[in-house]
């Protein structure tokens, strides 16, 4: 039974582009990527000896997401230095009009600690199982709730609208 408090997310981490250490010089060696979905949930790729600031990992990254989420962060490391980090809003691959289980492809731009422009990284990302609001894209609506009582109220209404099915 899936677990009401979180959800089971897959981030491919594919590549990166023009990865740099500081503003002249490029990434050499032994970059990888560490996906959060909160302080305590986090995954990494293995290190890229190869490639240099161009590297590749193609690496899927299986982590639970947290109902209570609303963004991931990635950061890309070249061995104890971050060399970029970038947030990405959950709402990129779980809107409304996506499919359950739908592969999203996303490219992100990386900031380094100052701000700054760091290279691009590469993903695709997925979201398994029934997503929030999949029933956009089916175009059926799900069960929210019915009527509490059968009495009549004075006018004066409380809480939000739910979807009643006859």
């Amino acid at each position: 039974m899936e677990k009401a408090s979180s959800r089971v997310i897959e981030v491919t981490v594919i590549s990166g582009e023009d990865l740099r250490v500081n503003r002249r010089n490029p990434v050499k060696k032994n970059a990888f990527v560490i996906v959060r979905t909160d302080p305590l949930n986090e995954r990494s790729t293995g290190m890229n000896t190869e490639n240099g600031c161009n590297p590749t990992w193609n690496q899927k990254l299986v982590l639970d997401l947290p109902m209570h989420a609303t963004f991931i962060t990635v950061e890309v490391h070249s061995g104890n230095k971050i060399i970029g980090i970038s947030r990405i809003p959950l709402s990129d691959f779980t809107g409304g009009y996506l499919p359950a289980n739908y592969l999203s492809f996303l490219s992100y731009r990386l900031r380094d600690a100052k701000g700054e422009k760091n290279g691009i990284l590469n993903l695709s990302v997925k979201v398994n199982g029934p997503t929030n609001m999949s029933y956009a894209a089916s175009g059926s609506m799900p069960w929210f709730g019915g009527p509490v009582t059968n009495k009549i109220s004075n006018g004066t209404v409380t809480g939000i609208p739910v979807y009643y099915r006859v």
